[in-house]
């Protein structure tokens, strides 16, 4: 599988907007699930930004903003500061392959943790 999702936090904010969205769409308590992994998503986006020396929570607001009113999914964090968010034009790639194995590594060590029912400190 060649195929390729844009670099910069642009699949990982692309993807937290789609799964927001459709939360929205379910009731009960699962929609809570749905919006904590939307929000979750977007842990890279904001690493990216705050490495760069931008503030993360402004970057990443600013580029879902950007995404929904241009409908374009390319838009990432211009950690190089060169004026343009679209990833296309700064040529920051990576492979769907690669993406997607990040994605369910995260989610499995997720699960994981979330199934340690008790924890047991040594005692000195």
């Amino acid at each position: 599988d060649n195929r390729i999702v844009y670099g910069g936090g642009a699949a990982e904010i692309s993807c937290s907007l789609a799964v927001a969205e459709e939360s929205d769409k379910i009731e009960g308590i699962e929609q809570y699930a749905f919006r904590a992994f939307a929000d979750a998503l977007e842990s890279i986006p904001m690493a990216l930004a705050e490495n760069s020396g931008l503030s993360s929570i402004g970057t990443v607001t600013d580029l879902k903003a950007k995404q929904i009113q241009q409908s374009n999914p390319k838009l990432g964090v211009d950690c190089l500061a060169v004026g343009t968010n679209d990833m296309e034009e700064q040529k920051v790639m990576e492979t769907l392959l690669s993406k997607k194995a990040q994605i369910s590594l995260a989610t499995q060590v997720v699960r994981m943790i979330l199934k340690i029912d008790d924890v047991r400190v040594p005692e000195s």
